[in-house]
């Protein structure tokens, strides 16, 4: 929307190849500040805060063309994108959309991307909930008193469902807009069904690299089955004693950071911007 102001960005480290932060929900602006400051000890990292709800109907569109005017305003090389859940939708849907701006993608824990995997995480989630859980999972489903209040209790519920060895808290799992989850997020599915995507990822250039941990419940082979009959230079790699978090993991934190800075630091340059952010 023209007029509007640009996004909040944090900025991470002073050296190094840049690259972008995308973080999950949608609506859960800041739940990646942990990671992101965790890369910037080699890269600058720039973390967008992702538009909230308020002003129209937020759609993935807007999310893309918000990504657009961020990597145009600053200049320099094509930055790498790293999303995590959500965030890696997003970034499959940027490189999409502008082929050319993005150098490389790292999905972390990477969102379902069709029906039948959306099916099985959901199934994968309710098999590893008690029968105690489970009821107080739906019974926060059920709650319509405050959307953001529910919003938040569902995802402090599923942290430790999505996860293997959750390391002590607290954890910094950002804020939440309930209403900018539920529009983006019926964007979204909305353009998996009627096929759009993930037909449209076959339009991607820069390498890909899928982190998933091999006990997060959204189903890591099937996306990736579904992302590789689209997806050209699609690499995968299945962290073990991990969830849905993997910086969150005893068991895998050190590894995922360790492998994502590799692997970036091989596909990634070091270019001056023309524009600070």
């Amino acid at each position: 929307m023209p007029g509007n102001p640009p996004l909040t960005v944090f900025a991470h480290g002073r050296t190094g190849p840049v690259i972008i932060a995308l973080h999950g929900g949608p609506g859960a602006p800041g739940s990646a500040a942990t990671w992101a400051r965790e890369l910037s000890s080699s890269f600058r990292v720039l973390e967008p805060l992702q538009r909230g709800s308020g002003d129209g109907t937020l759609s993935v569109a807007r999310h893309v063309e918000d990504l657009h005017e961020l990597i145009a305003r600053r200049g320099g090389e094509p930055p790498a994108l790293v999303g995590h859940s959500w965030g890696a939708l997003l970034a499959l849907a940027f490189a999409a959309a502008y082929p050319s701006e993005a150098s490389a993608l790292v999905l972390v824990g990477c969102a379902s991307v069709d029906l039948p995997t959306r099916d099985r995480a959901r199934v994968n989630r309710l098999l590893r909930m008690s029968p105690g859980q489970r009821a107080r999972y739906e019974a926060l489903e059920r709650d319509t008193s405050d959307p953001d209040r529910r919003l938040r209790r569902l995802a402090e519920h599923l942290l430790p469902v999505d996860s293997e060895d959750l390391l002590p808290g607290p954890h910094e799992l950002g804020a939440v807009d309930a209403r900018a989850h539920d529009e983006t997020w019926a964007d979204m599915l909305r353009l998996q069904d009627d096929g759009t995507y993930p037909a449209a990822f076959q339009r991607i250039e820069a390498p890909v690299l899928m982190l998933h941990g091999a006990s997060d419940p959204h189903p890591g082979p099937l996306i990736r089955a579904s992302l590789a009959r689209y997806v050209r230079r699609l690499e995968y790699v299945s962290l073990a004693r991990c969830g849905h978090y993997p910086w969150l993991e005893r068991g895998a934190r050190d590894e995922f950071h360790d492998i994502a800075r590799s692997w970036l630091l091989r596909r990634t340059a070091v270019t001056p911007a023309r524009e600070a952010i």
